[in-house]
C-alpha cells in the first residue's frame, strides 16, 4: 500500500502538475484529522503524522508516543483518495484561473448557457463560465439561449466554487478591441486609437492618429467602402460609431468630435479646459445631439467641456456684455466724480483759514455740501463771518462740487 500511495502522488504530479511534496503535507494533514477521530488523547496533547517520502510508510504520534493501528493502512488509502480528489479540483481552477486571468482586457467568445436574475451566464468553451450583468449588458440587446456572444474579459475573481469571470458589452474598451481586432493597422501599432467615449448601445466616438503619414487613420478604421466599420456596428447590433482624427490643435480635435456638425468658430479657456463653440442655427441641434448626446460623448473624447450657442445666441451676449460693461463704466465714472467732489474740504474755500473752519464746523456746517445748501442769513450768524462772505463762500463751495 505504502509503495503503491507513493506512485500515485508521483503520476499525479507528471499528470496534472501538482507537487508530490503538496499532495504529501495535504495527507498528512488529512489523517491528523481522521487520527484525532480514532484514537483518544489527552488534552493538549499534539496529533502528528508523518508520511515516509521514500518508502511512503506511515507513523502517528501523540507528542513523543507512536500510536499503531491496524486501520491506519485503510484510513491512509481512504484519506489520500479524497485529499488527491481535492487537490486536482483545486488545480483544475487554478488552471482556470490563470488561463482566463491572463485574457483579462481582450474579448472571449463563448454560448449563451442561462439566463440568471436579468445576468447572461456564458459559456467559455466548456471551460469555465462567465458572467454577463445587465449593467453590462448593451440595452435592448436580446440573445437565445445557445447563441453565440462576444465580451470584453473585465476581471476574473477567485470564489470558493470556482473563478468568476467578469464579462461586459458596455464597456468603451470593448469597442476598442473590436477595432483592433477589425482593423490590421491599429494590431501593428501604425494606427493609435487615442480616446473613447461610448453611450452603449447608442453612440460611441473614437479618436484615431496615425504614426505613418501615408496611412490614413480614419480610412483604416472606416475600411474600403465601410466594410470594417460595418463589421464593428453589425457586431453591436447597429450601435452608430463616430470615427474622430486626433490633433493636438485643440481647435481641430473639438470641431472634429462635434461631427458631424459644422463648427463656426471655438473660442478656448486653456486655464479651465472649456471651450465656447459657436455654430449656425441650423447646425445647433446637430451639435448639441439627441438629449446632449453628441456634446457629451464629444466632451468625455477630449477632455474639455463644452459650451454650444448658436451665432444669434452668442451675438446677443456679446452686445449685453458691452450694455454691462457701458453701464459699468458710468456707475465708475459718478463714483469717480462723486469722490471728487467728497475730496474737496472746507479748507479748500478761498477765505477760509483753521479758525473759520473750526467756527463753521462748530455751527454745523462741516462740509462743502452743508455750506452750498445754507442760506446767507444762516450762514451769516457765524462768528467773524458777515453777509458778503456769507455769499462767496456759498457760491465757492457750489463751484467746488459741481
Amino acid at each position: 500500500m505504502n509503495g503503491e500511495l507513493l506512485a500515485v502522488l508521483e503520476h499525479m504530479e507528471r499528470e496534472k502538475g501538482i507537487k508530490k511534496e503538496i499532495l504529501i503535507q495535504a495527507v498528512e494533514l488529512a489523517l491528523v484529522s481522521a487520527v484525532k477521530k480514532m484514537v483518544e488523547v489527552k488534552p493538549g496533547v499534539e496529533i502528528k503524522v508523518i508520511l515516509d517520502r521514500d518508502t511512503g510508510k506511515i507513523r502517528a504520534f501523540a507528542g513523543d508516543e507512536e500510536l499503531k493501528s491496524q486501520d491506519f493502512g485503510r484510513i491512509a488509502a481512504s484519506t489520500a483518495k479524497q485529499v488527491i480528489i481535492q487537490k486536482i479540483r483545486e488545480a483544475e481552477k487554478d488552471v482556470v484561473f490563470n488561463e482566463f486571468n491572463a485574457k483579462i482586457g481582450s474579448i472571449v467568445s463563448g454560448t449563451v448557457y442561462r439566463f440568471e436574475k436579468g445576468a447572461i451566464i456564458v459559456d467559455l468553451m466548456g471551460k469555465a463560465e462567465g458572467v454577463l450583468s445587465k449593467r453590462e449588458q448593451i440595452p435592448a440587446e436580446e440573445f437565445r439561449q445557445g447563441q453565440r456572444i462576444s465580451a470584453y474579459l473585465c476581471e476574473v475573481k477567485r470564489e470558493p466554487k470556482g473563478p468568476q469571470i467578469i464579462l461586459s458589452r458596455a464597456h468603451p474598451h470593448f469597442v476598442k478591441k473590436l477595432f483592433q481586432l477589425e482593423v490590421p493597422e491599429i494590431y501593428e501599432g501604425v494606427v493609435e486609437i487615442r480616446a473613447i467615449s461610448r453611450a452603449p448601445g447608442e453612440r460611441t466616438k473614437i479618436a484615431v492618429c496615425s504614426k505613418d503619414e501615408k496611412v490614413d487613420s480614419v480610412g483604416s478604421c472606416v475600411g474600403m467602402r465601410g466594410a470594417r466599420v460595418k463589421n464593428i456596428v453589425n457586431e453591436l447590433h447597429g450601435e452608430r460609431i463616430d470615427i474622430v482624427r486626433y490633433s493636438e490643435d485643440m481647435h481641430e480635435y473639438i470641431a472634429a468630435s462635434l461631427s458631424p456638425a459644422e463648427i463656426a468658430e471655438i473660442r478656448l479657456d486653456k486655464e479651465n479646459r472649456k471651450a465656447a463653440v459657436i455654430v449656425n442655427q441650423d447646425q445647433l441641434s446637430l451639435a448639441i445631439g439627441k438629449h446632449g448626446q453628441n456634446v457629451r460623448l464629444a466632451s468625455q473624447l477630449t477632455g474639455w467641456d463644452m459650451d454650444i450657442r448658436s451665432k444669434e445666441e452668442a451675438q446677443k451676449e456679446v452686445a449685453q456684455k458691452k450694455e454691462e460693461k457701458l453701464a459699468e463704466e458710468k456707475t465708475l465714472s459718478a463714483e469717480e466724480s462723486k469722490i471728487k467732489k467728497e475730496a474737496f474740504s472746507l479748507g479748500d474755500l478761498s477765505g477760509v483759514g483753521e479758525k473759520t473752519k473750526k467756527l463753521l464746523t462748530e455751527a454745523g456746517f462741516s462740509s462743502l455740501n452743508a455750506i452750498a445748501a445754507a442760506s446767507t442769513g444762516a450762514l451769516s450768524q457765524v462768528k467773524g463771518i458777515g453777509e458778503v462772505k456769507a455769499k462767496k463762500l456759498i457760491a465757492g463751495a457750489k463751484k467746488l462740487i459741481k
